[in-house]
């Protein structure tokens, strides 16, 4: 990752300068997102000082998850997701099939996703998503790595679709958890992961998850910015515009942490370790490691 002690134009207000007791993974940071276009490695320097130090970047579709893995070629710390989002299921055919199973055989992607069910906007209508869904599960079956999924209004279906698939995929991680307890003890009794955000800091909608997070087993829970998005509504101090960034992923740890009553380096740390064991991310740093040595040689 960047190097933390060099000169970056830090626009953070000093009540926002977290740093978090121990090192951190943001597992779902979209930094393929226009908005980080003209400053992304001031973004990766103020990670590093917040002890963000593992990143892995989402991949939403062909175009976006190439980005991802470029962005992880070029920036150590950096990991890629590939997958095709629910939004975009309608564009599922043999030919975008095939370029995502190309992706997952690249060293620096450690998931296949952002894949699942969104049944509340339909910008693919439910048989078209299912059908994508149905189809990345397969990959995942033959690339044997984890899945991370989006779900949102579609628990019932999503739980009976991996229940079907449980005993052939590896693990899998609903990102952005944001529904109600029967849906989280639901994927919990399948042994999913679950992916928490800023979420939780929304007044408005996040009070519901404040109650469930103490149910969240600690080696299955993991955290993430899903920036540019979810930007924490209760923040200290103002920042400018409303783009989230990996930096505030302390903040979100702090909060989780006053929920569930856990110490907040006891909780940086698990999270981290939860982390690195399902994205598999010290032997894909090192596959990487020796990716850019042979480009080099």
């Amino acid at each position: 990752m960047a190097d933390p002690d060099a000169t970056f134009d830090d626009f953070l207000p000093e009540a926002l300068r977290f740093r978090a007791p121990a090192p951190l993974v943001d597992i779902g940071a979209n930094l393929t997102h226009d908005s980080f276009a003209r400053d992304l490695e001031a973004v990766l320097r103020r990670a590093q000082a917040a002890n963000v130090t593992a990143l892995i970047v989402t991949g939403t579709d062909r175009a976006h998850a190439e980005q991802a893995v470029a962005l992880a070629q070029r920036f150590p710390g950096l990991h890629a997701t590939a997958g095709v989002h629910p939004h975009d299921a309608s564009l599922w055919n043999g030919a975008l099939a095939a370029a995502m199973g190309e992706l997952h055989q690249r060293p620096e992607v450690v998931a296949v996703g952002e894949c699942g069910l969104d049944f509340n906007r339909n910008f693919s209508t439910p048989s078209e998503q299912e059908r994508a869904f149905e189809a990345q599960l397969g990959l995942a079956v033959e690339n044997g790595k984890p899945l991370f999924i989006h779900e949102r209004d579609a628990g019932q279906r999503m739980r009976e679709m991996l229940h079907t698939w449980r005993d052939d995929i590896s693990d899998a991680v609903i990102h952005c958890f944001t529904a109600d307890r029967d849906t989280l003890h639901g994927y919990l009794d399948l042994d999913l992961h679950i992916g928490l955000t800023g979420w939780i800091c929304d007044e408005r909608r996040g009070h519901h998850l404040r109650e469930l997070v103490r149910n969240i087993p600690l080696d299955r829970l993991m955290v993430e910015t899903d920036c540019p998005y979810l930007l924490p509504r209760d923040l200290p101090a103002k920042l400018k515009g409303r783009r989230n960034e990996p930096s505030l992923l302390p903040w979100i740890v702090r909060e989780i942490a006053v929920w569930r009553g856990n110490d907040e380096a006891e909780l940086a740390h698990a999270t981290t370790q939860t982390a690195r064991r399902f994205f598999r991310l010290d032997t894909a740093s090192e596959a990487q490691e020796t990716g850019r040595a042979q480009q080099e040689s």
